[in-house]
């Protein structure tokens, strides 16, 4: 994957490890009950932000 996105192409990658995710993603969106909660650029996505938007009914989206 880290190759792909290094010839410049997109991919979409799932996870709910967020180590994984937060190691992996230049940008974050969140999911929680079918709606995006968050759209986080990866230098302002923590754990906590994470955890809360993955909690959240309402829409977090913090400008790259």
């Amino acid at each position: 994957m880290s190759g792909l996105a290094t010839e410049g192409l997109g991919v979409l990658f799932v996870s709910s490890e967020l180590a994984e995710v937060m190691g992996m993603s230049d940008r974050i969106l969140v999911m929680a009950r079918g709606r995006i909660t968050a759209d986080l650029p990866r230098a302002e996505a923590t754990e906590e932000r994470l955890v809360s938007a993955s909690a959240s009914t309402t829409v977090m989206k913090v400008s790259p």
